[in-house]
């Protein structure tokens, strides 16, 4: 086994993956968009944790419909009073685009594009259910801003029905905070006990906004419904497990979300409650429901009670989410590899603590990546070298034994006992590598660190393509010499075309690749070219290695 085909064998295991991911994401049926009424809205019936059924048409209004909008630090969020829905989502320290001042909308009620989070109590007397329609809710103001000193912003809006039940629902702001405090209260009146159930749902359109699909050459994000609950910490609910069963689950505590690249937004009940899990797809609509509901409260005459929820609206920031929610951490998905992705991870905002730079941070833990494997790959061209020497004793064992294949296995088998050759030397370093390569490609393409991060010069924004090419160039230059420096013994003249076209091909995959990755794949290679370097040098002393 030779470097160059171990290179080779990286390589297309590499490109097999990130092939395998796009197939994967690729393979459901794309749905035409559909232009859908801002106000259509589905909740669930009380104490039923399947059936979905639509709200009635009518509306029960106490004050005329209108939009608020409330500002913190970190988010402005759109109000629709109808219903009480979050109908817009900006989050302010993050831009739509590269050098730009417009902040990225993660929620949108556009008729193409719908993505909303909306809340309510239903059950007997809540205000959403179907007997009761769609309360809209009264508020004092049309804007609330978190001005400087304060820690929260809250907006109550109120709403009372035919008995005289005041609901007053609040979002609660924080400075700092993607985490969005949704609370009621329900202050009894009347003469009679009042039974409600609180709810919240994530409402979007299924088919991929142009803006989030991947490129042929990179693997695309998961983007779909996901769900926490007792005995499964993350579990994803796609949309197409969505058309073919509504999820039906209940458990204690838990969380339900809707995933993309770099941003999500969940829904995280009381984690003491029994709750009800549940998703719908719409008929008839390009739109797929994935929600919760929490236990029934009853609320004795002339008494107050309250009801709140967690929703979490912004980036993917591993350690804030775990504080919100358990396992809501679980949301950066790095695939079967968390395990190893999640600490590359965490070495990575590390070593970004100390140089303020996150293409510096990548080549620092790049540097310790290839350090730990060091031993791997001495041990790997150790055992090439060996192998190389015993191709002479090899032979003549083929010249000896002939077509006799047993014999040939028995004396090549007894060949590398006598000197302590292992014949998977070169292989089994390289198998323990890939895990290492694919996790950290996650971790990488999982970061939203990483998202319009400036490097040096013209790289300012590693989360995308080099705008000129030059790290992948760079790169294929790299994987070049560092093919041409490697012995080989290979004679075929279609291999060797195979092996010299190899850096061409990586060159022209990698001009697509985020700047991130190419920038770790050039160093890993340079840093294979040092490595290189000394393993030989070592072998030569040993009188182990001879050179092209």
């Amino acid at each position: 086994m030779e470097s160059q085909r171990n290179l080779i064998l990286i390589g297309l295991l590499f490109v097999s993956f990130l092939l395998w991911q796009q197939w994967e994401s690729d393979k459901a049926p794309k749905l035409a968009p559909t232009t859908v009424a801002q106000t259509e809205h589905f909740v669930p019936e009380a104490g039923q944790t399947g059936d979905i059924p639509q709200v009635s048409e009518q509306t029960n209004t106490n004050a005329a419909r209108k939009l608020i909008t409330v500002s913190s630090d970190v988010l402005k969020l759109t109000l629709d009073t109808q219903g009480g829905d979050i109908v817009s989502a900006e989050l302010l320290a993050h831009k739509q685009e590269e050098g730009q001042d417009q902040p990225f909308v993660l929620l949108t009620s556009q008729p193409d594009r719908l993505y909303v989070a909306q809340s309510g109590l239903v059950g007997r007397d809540g205000p959403h259910s179907q007997v009761q329609g769609r309360p809209t809710y009264e508020a004092t103001q049309t804007s609330y801003q978190l001005a400087d000193g304060q820690d929260q912003v809250v907006v109550p809006m109120t709403w009372t029905d035919s008995k005289g039940v005041v609901f007053t629902k609040e979002f609660v702001l924080k400075r700092g905070d993607y985490a969005i405090g949704v609370e009621y209260k329900i202050d009894n009146k009347s003469t009679e006990p009042v039974q409600v159930q609180f709810y919240g749902q994530l409402k979007q359109t299924m088919t991929t906004p142009k803006d989030q699909e991947g490129h042929a050459m990179v693997a695309s994000a998961y983007r779909g419904g996901a769900f926490s609950s007792e005995d499964s910490r993350y579990k994803k609910y796609t949309f197409s497990d969505m058309k073919d069963a509504d999820l039906n689950k209940t458990t204690k505590g838990g969380w339900v979300a809707m995933l993309q690249h770099y941003f999500v937004s969940a829904w995280a009940p009381n984690a003491d409650d029994i709750n009800s899990f549940y998703s719908r797809v719409i008929p008839g609509k390009d739109q797929a429901i994935i929600g919760f509901k929490a236990p029934l409260v009853d609320v004795a005459a002339g008494e107050q009670a309250e009801v709140t929820s967690t929703l979490w609206v912004g980036p993917k920031l591993q350690d804030e989410m775990s504080k919100v929610a358990n396992h809501l951490d679980l949301t950066v998905d790095y695939g079967w590899l968390w395990f190893i992705a999640q600490p590359l991870h965490w070495l990575l905002t590390v070593f970004h603590g100390f140089v303020q730079n996150w293409g510096l941070a990548i080549i620092m833990l790049t540097l310790l990546v290839r350090g730990i494997m060091f031993p791997l790959t001495k041990a790997q061209y150790t055992s090439m070298a060996k192998m190389r020497m015993l191709q002479p004793k090899l032979a003549a064992l083929r010249e000896r034994f002939g077509d006799d294949r047993q014999k040939m296995s028995q004396g090549m088998m007894e060949l590398y006992k006598k000197e302590k050759v292992n014949p998977l030397g070169g292989c089994l370093p390289i198998l323990v590598q890939m895990p290492i390569f694919i996790a950290l490609y996650w971790a990488l393409m999982e970061s939203v660190e990483l998202r319009h991060a400036p490097f040096i010069l013209w790289i300012t924004d590693l989360s995308v393509k080099d705008p000129f090419f030059v790290l992948p160039i760079l790169m294929g230059a790299s994987m070049w010499y560092l093919q041409k420096m490697s012995p080989t013994t290979v004679t075929d003249p279609m291999q060797q075309k195979v092996m010299q076209f190899m850096p061409i091909i990586f060159t022209f995959m990698f001009l697509w690749f985020p700047a991130g990755l190419t920038l770790y794949w050039l160093v890993s290679n340079l840093i294979s070219i040092t490595q290189q370097t000394i393993i030989y040098r070592q072998l030569e002393k040993k009188g182990l290695h001879t050179r092209n």
